[in-house]
């Protein structure tokens, strides 16, 4: 099984190739977005990252069951 940042590095490659060879922006915006298309998926993780927080915050009979479920899953995969 190869290494983990091999295949992030395989996907974010396939990622830039694509953004390069299918887009029809200009030259200089398809570079641009070739080199940031990993921001999309970061930014859709951070926010629901947040939204998880504020819930367990403003709804403590949502946000606890949340923080069971987040502390269970974390201590199966380590």
């Amino acid at each position: 099984m190869p290494p983990l940042w091999a295949v992030a590095a395989v996907v974010y490659v396939v990622g830039v190739v694509s953004g390069l060879v299918l887009t029809d922006a200009r030259p200089a915006q398809r570079v641009g977005l070739a080199l940031v298309w990993p921001l999309g998926p970061i930014a859709f993780v951070v926010t629901i990252t947040i939204l998880i927080v504020a819930t367990a915050i403003a709804y403590p009979l949502v946000g606890i069951p949340v923080l069971v479920a987040i502390g269970v899953a974390w201590w199966m995969l380590f």
